[in-house]
């Protein structure tokens, strides 16, 4: 019985582990970003209704990503003092540095090439939205029905959110919504094959060892 048993847990472990995460290539879109005390934290809420304080750095990157717990970070050095160096404060306006990564050329859509980062600063009214933000610098802006932030300064030409291969459709992108978190029930399941393949292995020389 154990000698069926051992393929077929194996098969079991293939089939959760190594098929699973092939499949999870994820969708195509912009994510949203907020930058404190040096590190890159998904945005709790999407940038039509995020309104910063002045002084405050706020990232955009396009990437593929299973869910906005995978999702790619923008890149490279931030500092709100040098992105914002050449915009003097105004009364009545606040400064917003904004990070625009637009991805790699792995994640670019077929036929087009990401443009380089850059960093920019913003000077919007004082209730001013992060969208209003990025409206006043990295125009031309494209979204959805749904809201969602299809293309920053015309980049990605086409698409929005569309889905590369398997996988889910992400919760977060530049729509904002709540982070998700915590291990699949794939692992789990097969966090269980192995110990399952484990004891039997174990079980199996015993009883060589003892017959």
């Amino acid at each position: 019985m154990i000698r069926r048993l051992v393929p077929l847990l194996a098969a079991l472990l293939l089939a959760l582990t190594g098929s699973g995460q092939a499949q999870a290539a994820g969708y195509r879109y912009w994510s949203f970003w907020e930058y404190d005390a040096g590190h890159w934290t998904y945005a709790t809420q999407g940038p039509a209704t995020a309104r910063p304080a002045d002084g405050a750095v706020q990232g955009f990157r396009f990437s593929v990503s299973e869910d906005s717990g995978d999702s790619a970070k923008p890149r490279g050095a931030v500092s709100f003092p040098a992105i914002c160096a050449r915009t003097p404060a105004q009364e009545g306006k606040k400064r917003v540095a904004l990070v625009l990564d637009f991805g790699t050329a792995a994640d670019a859509p077929s036929g087009e090439t990401p443009p380089t980062r850059r960093t920019v600063c913003a000077r919007v009214s004082d209730d001013g939205t992060t969208a209003d933000a990025l409206a006043s610098v990295a125009k031309p802006l494209r979204y959805d029905t749904n809201a969602l932030l299809c293309a920053i300064g015309g980049y990605p030409r086409q698409g929005c959110g569309e889905q590369v291969s398997g996988g889910k459709k992400p919760t977060g992108a530049a729509k904002g919504g709540t982070r998700d978190s915590g291990p699949s029930v794939g692992l789990f399941a097969g966090a269980g094959a192995v110990a399952l393949l484990g004891a039997a292995a174990v079980w199996q020389a015993r009883r060589r060892r003892h017959g």
